[in-house]
This record gives structure tokens, sequence and C-alpha cells, in this order.
């Protein structure tokens, strides 16, 4: 198995309430290593090109207004099988399906300010971790 990146957001629900350090507690624990991370307060362009996937879904909007509602800490992450690695850490979208001991079951407050975001495929990872990073950024 190869080592591979992955982006993970914290979104402004954690950064809040001040979770960043527990959140990176429990992606370390994991195994995963965070090569690369900055904070930041994404603007309404931003999050609108980053979300582009998601225009035509009715919960765009909100998703948009959520994410510049105050700052995110985004991150790459590395580990082998480091996409599906982070998905696990993190559980279900919905909270309330996580499984104990994840992100979303420990710290999100609901399906929308669930806390986290992570890349769903080796190829939308790469699109997404040359959205924030360069490579100069990143420290294997």
């Amino acid at each position: 198995m190869t080592t591979q990146r992955t982006l993970s957001i914290i979104k402004p629900d954690a950064t809040r309430r001040n979770l960043t350090g527990a959140i990176n507690n429990t992606i370390e624990k994991a195994g995963l290593k965070i090569v690369a991370q900055k904070r930041m307060h994404l603007t309404e362009e931003q999050a609108k090109q980053f979300y582009a996937v998601h225009k035509e879904r009715p919960f765009y909007n909100d998703l948009v207004q959520f994410m510049i509602s105050g700052p995110v800490v985004v991150q790459v992450l590395e580990a082998n099988d480091a996409v599906t690695k982070y998905r696990d850490v993190m559980g279900a979208t919905n909270p309330a399906n996580a499984a104990e001991g994840t992100i979303r079951k420990q710290f999100a407050e609901s399906i929308e300010a669930n806390s986290v975001h992570g890349s769903d495929s080796a190829e939308n990872a790469a699109k997404e971790v040359s959205f924030f990073f360069s490579e100069i950024e990143i420290a294997a």
C-alpha cells in the first residue's frame, strides 16, 4: 500500500468551540500524519469555488454561508490509504449515525455543523489539497 494524502477541514462550528487540538489528537491517534496546516477565514468566493460540485444541490447556499461564518483549519493528512482512513475517523455525515469514537460522534453539533470535511476519493483529495496548498507548504 502506498502513502496517500487527503484534505481535512476543521469547520467553523469546531474552531468556534476551540476543538482543533482535540480533533487533531483523534486524527493523529488514528495513524494519520498532519503534513500541512493553516487557519484561515474563507471568502464567499473561495467557499463557492471549493464546493462548486454541490452547486445544484439544495443545501449549497447554506453550506457556503456556514463555511464563511468563522475560521477553518485546512490540513493535509498523510498515511497509507489516507482517504479511507480519514473517512473512517470522521464518521458518518450525520453524527447520530456515526460510530463511537469518531470525530463527528464526539464533536459534531448537527448534520450541517458536523465539525470536519474530508476528501471522498484520491482524485478529489489531489484537487482539494492543491486548492489550499502549494507543494512547498507540505512538509512530509
